[in-house]
């Protein structure tokens, strides 16, 4: 491939293979005289500085002389290239390249998933690689082997032809095609996103992508879900990106890490590293033993990490002991799922007063963790206190009525809660009036949730007033009045984003699509709470007065509701 593109030379292979003549050249020399067996008789020299330096050659920029070019040439080239390498075009490229519209910009995406790419395939598609450059290219599933990965690898680096590329499901690409994929990552200045999920990075290849990952190149995501990196390929990758400062999310799931050597490996990185932002790191067997790891580097993330997924880790209540110790140091955490671990009842106590301490917390997802409703009390508790909490998750417990009324109670006193999620169908009682009662309190948290979310708007809107009017206080008409046309209206651009930030980019929601459902939300849909707020901003030391039914006060409410959650019995 080296040849085609634009006469680069072929690769250095590396010194041991260097010719006599460049050894000669590059070495000290040793001259013997007479006697050869006296070391004394042996004398080195050093060869002049010009002997040493040949020349430098700056390195080829194959887009530089780029001239205009139509489909229909980028077709011919491609039908030709398939005939001299004896292999039929694909009909999903040709498909594309005829629907191809600006050449002087990148094209939206390059799909070749699930087509079965052998080495001759990928050669040919170099035709296309040389005239169009593409945001992404999907490799997902293509059956890649060692010299179909090598040969496009190196064309993708060569014409930094996409910044988001996907090569997961591909089992074969071998110690080869990763060092191709290695020298891609290290040498391009374009990839900013790469999807390697289930595509094995075993121990003989792992030293390559450490190597790359060393330094701080382009790259920002990094999708290694299910690549076998347990043991020595998580020890190379994790000491590799202590010194990495552009990565900003890492995805580690489905790796079957450990509790012991992994676990402790990531709580070094958390140590030393405060770039990443989002570390993925679900369904594997980090267990009590290694959170301990994990947060002890969780304390020292004073700025950085700020989603963490240890979504069905094997977690149980002596874990959130280490996570409530580390809470109150880590200050930049905005999103923590702990779903799918045996938390019960006892660990959310744990965990309350680490989580009341911690001042950055805005997102806490604790679905299917063994909650009754002595756990939804203490949650409670937790509300009522937050000033900043607007997205919680407690589906698939079994929080019955004394739970919901607890909840309900702390809603009638938090002001930043924009969406608490629980499941919509009452659970069974003992008593057939408590589920009717369910519903009403179900109803009762969701008008809490929507109330909160107008407050936040309004404020908003306030604010934004009283920026314009402090901007715009000598800029006034002839009458004195402000020029209406001055007035931008409230943009609520940024509010998706702030609040679904953790569950887009961590996919740290629940796997039914709790992300999908907070793309989806709209102003119009206010139920679903999703929606922007600067609530969580908010000064915490404001005093929210609210009037609680009877002029009881929230501890004695929450007492009620302790006692009623004793008194359910299932």
């Amino acid at each position: 491939p080296s040849s085609s593109r634009g006469g680069q030379p072929p690769r250095p292979t590396g010194g041991s293979e260097a010719s006599a003549p460049d050894q000669a050249g590059l070495y000290p020399s040793v001259e013997e005289e007479n006697d050869k067996h006296k070391p004394s008789s042996k004398r080195v020299t050093f060869p002049s500085d010009e002997d040493i330096i040949s020349g430098a050659v700056e390195p080829k920029d194959p887009w530089r002389h780029a001239q205009n070019v139509t489909m229909e040439e980028i077709l011919s080239s491609y039908k030709q290239a398939c005939q001299k390498l004896n292999c039929k075009p694909i009909p999903k490229v040709l498909k594309q390249i005829q629907e191809l519209k600006d050449l002087t910009q990148r094209n939206e995406c390059f799909d070749l998933k699930g087509e079965k790419l052998d080495y001759k395939a990928c050669e040919s598609l170099e035709e296309i690689l040389k005239r169009v450059q593409f945001k992404v290219i999907d490799l997902e599933q293509t059956n890649l082997d060692e010299d179909g990965a090598s040969a496009l690898f190196d064309m993708i680096e060569y014409y930094e032809s996409a910044t988001h590329l996907n090569i997961s499901f591909n089992k074969h690409i071998g110690t080869r095609g990763w060092q191709a994929a290695a020298h891609m990552m290290r040498k391009t200045s374009s990839l900013q996103y790469l999807d390697a999920r289930n595509t094995p990075l075993l121990d003989h290849s792992a030293p390559f992508v450490a190597r790359a990952l060393r330094i701080s190149g382009s790259l920002a995501v990094l999708h290694l879900e299910n690549a076998g990196l347990s043991g020595r390929p998580l020890m190379l990758l994790a000491t590799a990106l202590k010194m990495n400062m552009n990565l900003r999310e890492l995805y580690l799931a489905d790796n079957k890490l450990n509790g012991l050597q992994d676990s402790a490996q990531l709580g070094n990185l958390l140590k030393f590293n405060y770039n990443i932002q989002i570390l993925d790191l679900r369904n594997n067997h980090i267990l009590d033993s290694g959170l301990a790891y994990v947060c002890d580097g969780l304390k020292e993330q004073r700025k950085g990490l700020v989603t963490l997924v240890l979504w069905n880790n094997q977690l149980t209540h002596n874990g959130m002991g280490f996570l409530a110790a580390a809470l109150p140091c880590t200050q930049s955490l905005e999103t923590l799922n702990l779903g799918h671990n045996s938390v019960g009842n006892e660990g959310v106590h744990k965990l309350k007063d680490g989580l009341i301490t911690n001042r950055s917390v805005l997102r806490l997802g604790l679905a299917s963790t063994k909650l009754s409703c002595e756990g939804a009390v203490a949650v409670a508790e937790f509300i009522a206190e937050s000033p900043r909490l607007i997205r919680l998750d407690l589906r698939e417990n079994e929080i019955k009525t004394g739970g919901l009324m607890a909840l309900s109670l702390a809603l009638k006193v938090n002001t930043s809660l924009l969406r608490l999620d629980l499941d919509r169908e009452p659970k069974k009682e003992t008593v057939k009036s408590f589920i009717e009662t369910q519903r009403g309190l179900l109803a009762e948290i969701q008008n809490g949730c929507k109330r909160n979310f107008i407050l936040a708007k309004e404020k908003e809107e306030t604010e934004q007033q009283m920026r314009q009017s402090a901007s715009m206080a000598e800029i006034a008409t002839e009458d004195g009045t402000r020029e209406e046309e001055e007035e931008e209206p409230i943009s609520k651009e940024g509010g998706d984003k702030e609040v679904t930030e953790g569950e887009q980019k961590g996919r740290t929601g629940n796997e039914e699509g709790s992300s999908s459902q907070s793309r989806e939300s709209t102003e119009t849909n206010l139920p679903q709470m999703i929606l922007e707020s600067d609530s969580d901003t908010e000064d915490e030391d404001e005093e929210v007065v609210t009037n609680v039914t009877g002029g009881q006060d929230l501890e004695e409410l929450l007492l009620e509701a302790s006692l009623e959650a004793g008194r359910e019995t299932p």
